[in-house]
């Protein structure tokens, strides 16, 4: 009994420590979390105090380091949320329809296949992507477009895209193998095309992870910084013209962080306050996602 009982007492002990370290694991996400927050408001905080947040919210001019420096979020806003359109104007309709194909149309073999070749795409160096995007896709983009410059939104937005359709396509694609085949036989057998059930049966089934993945490309499309840097021509204006340069909150981030900057100067702290504003909008974007993602689930059921 002795034997039995100190078996059990070790078993638990174990469990016990088990649960100690997953807790740990959680609970240091959640804290690397608040200190990144912790440490964007602190160093962003003192910004507020020389600027006003009037000027911060409705000036439409971001020269903070000029001369006369100007200190208008909205440039590198507009730069920010125009690429993110693009780019998921080509990722969403393109990652979605090649999911359904490699779920419901291609055969397994076919699926091996193309399947990693896809996600090859995720694995190639932004930087890579940047310079494509201005040596290649712009040039091309001239020829349809002669008032084209050198530099602008679109084919950075355009590369974004094709960047992150890898990320809709594959966690699109997991969420549709995911249904049960008892769903797509039923559809079948009441009549329905092929089609009909991948679009009107095996859609809605997987839709929680389909939305989950365009969540993901949302925020890797407003992070993505090497792409919008080099091929969009790091010009905050306030514009929503695709044609013109830009400049987005990361390369602005990058642009200034190469810099030689004293710390605690006010060029300094537009760092942090360009990171508080992107962790503010990426924040607010996830969480309209979400509601979304809840609403369209309550309308399926």
């Amino acid at each position: 009994m002795s034997a039995l009982l100190q078996a059990k007492t070790t078993r638990k002990m174990k469990e016990k420590l088990i649960e100690f370290f997953f807790f740990l694991c959680a609970l240091s996400s959640v804290a690397v979390t608040f200190s990144i927050v912790y440490t964007l408001v602190s160093e962003a905080f003192p910004f507020f105090k020389v600027v006003s947040i009037k000027e911060f919210l409705t000036s439409t001019e971001w020269t903070p380091l000029f001369e006369n420096p100007r200190y208008g979020i909205w440039p590198l806003l507009s730069g920010t949320l125009m690429t993110t359109v693009i780019a998921l104007s080509i990722a969403i309709p393109f990652g979605l329809i090649t999911s359904v194909f490699l779920s419901e149309y291609a055969s397994s073999r076919v699926r091996e296949i193309f399947k990693p070749l896809l996600e090859l795409l995720a694995a190639v160096p932004t930087v890579v992507y940047g310079y494509f995007a201005m040596l290649f896709v712009t040039p091309l983009l001239q020829s349809v477009l002669p008032e084209l410059g050198a530099f602008n939104a679109l084919s950075a937005g355009l590369v974004m895209g094709l960047m992150i359709v890898p990320y809709v396509s594959s966690l699109s694609e997991d969420a549709m193998r995911a249904v049960p085949q008892s769903l797509r036989e039923g559809s079948l057998a009441l009549g329905a095309s092929k089609f009909q059930t991948s679009f009107k049966v095996v859609l809605p089934s997987a839709f929680s992870g389909i939305a989950s993945s365009y969540v993901l490309a949302i925020s890797r499309a407003i992070g993505e910084t090497m792409v919008v840097a080099i091929a969009a021509g790091l010009q905050p204006q306030f514009t929503f013209n695709p044609l013109n340069s830009t400049a987005t909150l990361t390369a602005y981030i990058v642009q200034v962080s190469l810099g030689d900057l004293p710390h605690g100067s006010i060029g300094y702290q537009t760092i942090y306050v360009a990171g508080l504003t992107l962790f503010i909008f990426t924040f607010a974007l996830n969480i309209v996602g979400q509601l979304i993602r809840r609403s369209l689930q309550k309308r399926v059921k």
